[in-house]
């Protein structure tokens, strides 16, 4: 490394590390560390690694915790303090109806998939206004578009996506057959109605669906 590196040693780096993640507060990669905040230090990505190691541990057993998500690291509340947390805040977080979860399900365990893709899943319409709520959710996003006649976006999900439901990465989602697990996934993003925002339709016809 240059010689105009600067010095730090690992209870420093740990020290940065830990109001870098506090401050920045949201998911950072050891890659962004070490281009950012770290960048006029002699440090390497697995002393960073190692510190980040040390912060979890630091932070075991205690309300807030350093976790792994969509690639990244952050530190959250631990999940049992969750019900008492939501009091702190006047406005409630917002429910998304069975429909528009049902359609992000699909698009996260089958993606890249068209709209058409997910209605034949679903056997039912997908109205646009779920595929934009996701999309303002930057829960999902077009990938590409695939080569049928109409050439219909593809949708895959995003960090975005594995940021707020607690994952690494697409792989660590639980499996379909696991009904507890998704429900758990879910839980608190939910409400009991279908969609009272725009009832479903019948299915499209292919047409119809390849063209949008």
């Amino acid at each position: 490394m240059s010689k105009n590196k600067l010095q730090i040693n690992p209870e420093q780096l740990k020290q940065l590390i830990e109001a870098s993640l506090f401050v920045m507060a949201k998911t950072v990669s050891i890659k962004h560390l070490s281009e950012s905040v770290l960048a006029n230090f002699n440090v390497s990505r697995v002393k960073i690694k190692a510190a980040i190691d040390a912060l979890q541990q630091d932070y075991q057993g205690r309300g807030v915790e350093l976790v792994k998500v969509a690639g990244g690291y952050r530190f959250q509340s631990i999940e049992t303090l969750s019900p008492y947390l939501q009091r702190l805040w006047q406005e409630k977080a917002p429910r998304y109806s069975r429909a528009t979860l049902e359609t992000l399900a699909v698009i996260a365990y089958r993606q890249p998939v068209t709209r058409g893709d997910i209605e034949f899943v679903r056997g039912v319409a997908v109205g646009s206004h779920i595929i934009k709520s996701l999309s303002d959710r930057h829960w999902i996003k077009i990938v590409g578009h695939k080569e049928v006649p109409g050439r219909p976006a593809l949708y895959a999900t995003t960090n975005e996506f594995l940021a707020y439901f607690g994952l690494d990465t697409i792989a660590d989602l639980p499996a379909l057959s696991d009904a507890e697990s998704l429900a758990a996934l879910f839980s608190g993003v939910t409400r009991p109605e279908t969609d009272i925002d725009a009832p479903e339709s019948a299915p499209k016809t292919t047409e119809e669906s390849t063209n949008e």
